[in-house]
């Protein structure tokens, strides 16, 4: 079933009007203009690392990272409790299908309003440029002109290892918790973005934090950002040139 935008036109058309529209061509460079900033958009595995890496890359870079402070944001737009979308992230339960059973009686929280805004967050974020957003679907949906889009991965081992520590969960109870958090991730993607984030094709740069340490994982970044600023440095020269 397509989801509707509440003006009536489909999330999925709507996105694309905003990727190719004029409304965000100026500060995304797509108006012949050099982009304000560049932005990397890094998606995880659960229990990879993934909040780690951005602190520390957003740490060297001295740019905002938004993690949690992404649905702090979104909360503050939709006028709703923090709380409200806090407590579900907090549980790591699926964002949109426990968030409308739960809160069905709040007329706001509604599918096609909290992906709008998602959206729009998204590219406001991006507009701006020189920021890391994980997760939410960013690698996905922003523009590959002007984003950096990272996947960390580790081995399951690892990554049972971790969660089980931060959760105080069993071997077992971990990997559980892991493949159902992996798999409501894939699904929220595939189902409003209509794309597979376990996919490395949609990737710039693909990171195994079970083989480097966090600092290592943030300078494998941001050198793949240095590059990719002088490639989008060079096209915006050109341009300029014609």
């Amino acid at each position: 079933m397509e989801i509707m935008h509440p003006l009536g036109r489909s999330i999925e058309g709507w996105l694309r009007s905003q990727i190719h529209g004029e409304g965000h061509r100026e500060g995304l460079g797509e108006g012949g203009g050099p982009p304000r900033g560049l932005t990397i958009a890094l998606s995880r595995e659960v229990g990879a690392g993934g909040t780690t890496v951005a602190r520390e890359i957003g740490s060297r870079l001295g740019w905002p990272v938004y993690d949690q402070e992404l649905v702090e944001q979104i909360s503050r737009a939709m006028n709703v409790r923090p709380q409200w979308l806090e407590e579900l992230d907090e549980r790591r339960s699926s964002w949109l299908e426990e968030c409308f059973e739960a809160f069905a009686r709040v007329p706001t929280l509604r599918e096609n309003v909290y992906c709008r805004h998602l959206i729009e967050t998204l590219f406001d974020l991006a507009a701006r440029g020189n920021c890391v957003i994980v997760g939410r679907g960013a690698a996905q949906v922003l523009p590959a002109s002007t984003t950096l889009r990272v996947r960390l991965l580790a081995t399951l081992e690892d990554r049972v290892r971790v969660m089980g520590r931060e959760l105080n969960l069993s071997p077992d109870e971990a990997a559980s918790w892991i493949a159902t958090r992996d798999r409501e991730r894939i699904r929220f993607v595939k189902d409003h973005f209509r794309q597979d984030p376990s996919d490395p094709q949609g990737y710039d740069l693909v990171v195994n934090t079970s083989r480097f340490a966090a600092g290592e994982c943030a300078e494998l970044v941001i050198r793949a950002l240095e590059a990719m600023e002088i490639r989008v440095g060079r096209k915006a020269s050109a341009k300029a040139a014609v």
